[in-house]
């Protein structure tokens, strides 16, 4: 049996350097012979204490890491995280690419108090109470959906620009009322803290090794749970109505991590309000006209998910390729030849498909599928109460047919 390599030790660090480190965490790094870190992190080291030599994280980051550890991986390697590698950090990154290789048990994590720690500890305010959002390598309009009146947040910042850039979006957002507090180089001897409301931020960017504390205040509501008003959308009127789109939701069942193919995506609401299902959730929608594409990105982003992917193609050719989805929407385009057989082949045992449709012609295909596989057909009919003269009448919408099925563990067909 080949010798497995000498492991690799995740070793977490402060603002506040080598004197904050436990004595498990600095005998590592003495042992070392090669330390992997930011060039920030790496400069904390005294050079009398640790002998290793010093490589900096090239960018991007993530690809260069396989290579890296095969070029010393007959050396013991040390890597320097922010804090606790496991939060937000690099360790998760090292375990994500080592899982499955030959030796990957061999990962050693120390972890130092993460910025959040500090920050609680500092404000008083219990972390299990606190929603953390980060926006180290991700959109200023991922904060959107954890604005809520009256939420705490803490926001780990990117740079030093980042806190001008989140007062900004909490005033267009209409929490301008929101106070905020930065905190940089928590634990470290240049701690300090610079306070403000969002409208008017008044503080120059300062150090970029900061998180943001934000007590929101008042502002807008914005509901948690699937069927946002129809007017929250940018749309041309391809758009899945609201109590159409909240049983849709339900049928379709989002929970944590799973995938969903929205094909069709029209305005980009079925895709949109899975992801806000929950941080995890992942979604693709299909859109061949590219005018209605980009109204989809303009959406995601407004409604804080601009995570969603979106493909600007005709399906069910566009359909190649991508990710096996654990749920498919279709939402237009049902009579295109081979569409319903594309989704069906690509979802897995256990996997839900939900198709709707107004028109008498994709009804009859969906009646077809429902005998053939079985599953729910149903129709939805909304009325809404409407002025007619001096008193109040109904005006009903089109009426939706919607399909829905999981795809069995074994291959079966009802045909008769």
């Amino acid at each position: 049996m080949p010798e497995l390599p000498p492991p690799i030790t995740v070793v977490g660090i402060g603002a506040d350097g080598w004197p904050g480190l436990a004595g498990t965490s600095r005998a590592a790094l003495r042992e070392a012979e090669v330390v992997i870190g930011g060039p920030r992190q790496l400069a904390l080291l005294p050079t009398d204490e640790v002998a290793a030599a010093r490589v900096p994280w090239p960018s991007p980051l993530r690809p260069a890491v396989p290579g890296l550890l095969a070029e010393h991986a007959d050396r013991r390697i040390a890597v320097l995280a922010s804090g606790d590698p496991m939060f937000h950090g690099i360790g998760r990154t090292l375990t994500e690419i080592l899982a499955g290789t030959p030796g990957a048990e061999r990962l050693r994590v120390l972890p130092h108090p993460s910025s959040v720690s500090y920050a609680c500890a500092r404000l008083g305010w219990p972390l299990e109470a606190t929603e953390v959002v980060s926006l180290v390598g991700r959109p200023l309009d991922t904060l959107a959906p954890a604005l809520h009146p009256g939420r705490r947040l803490l926001v780990l910042s990117s740079d030093a620009a980042t806190p001008a850039a989140v007062a900004a979006l909490l005033t267009a957002r209409g929490f301008g009322a929101a106070r905020l507090r930065v905190l940089e180089q928590l634990g470290g001897p240049g701690e300090r803290q610079l306070d403000g409301p969002a409208d008017g931020w008044p503080h120059p960017a300062g150090d970029p090794l900061n998180v943001i504390a934000v007590e929101l205040g008042p502002g807008p509501r914005t509901s948690l749970v699937p069927g946002l008003p129809d007017d929250a959308y940018e749309s041309d009127g391809q758009l899945t109505k609201r109590h159409v789109r909240a049983a849709t939701l339900a049928t379709l069942a989002p929970a944590p991590g799973e995938l969903l193919w929205d094909v069709g995506g029209g305005s980009g609401s079925i895709a949109i309000e899975w992801l806000r299902a929950h941080r995890d959730n992942r979604a693709v929608t299909v859109e061949r006209d590219p005018v209605r594409a980009a109204r989809i990105a303009r959406n995601a982003a407004a409604l804080g998910v601009p995570r969603l992917q979106v493909v600007t193609d005709a399906a069910p050719a566009a359909l190649a390729g991508l990710a096996t989805p654990d749920a498919v929407f279709i939402g237009g385009g049902l009579t295109a030849p081979g569409l319903l057989d594309a989704c069906w082949a690509a979802l897995p045992p256990g996997g839900r498909l939900v198709a709707n449709t107004v028109t008498l012609e994709s009804e009859a295909l969906l009646a077809e599928w429902y005998r053939r596989y079985g599953g729910e057909l149903l129709r939805l009919a909304v009325a809404h109460a409407v002025p007619v003269g001096g008193f109040t009448g109904w005006r009903q919408a089109m009426p939706v047919t919607q399909w829905s099925a999981v795809k069995p563990d074994t291959p079966q067909e009802n045909a008769s």
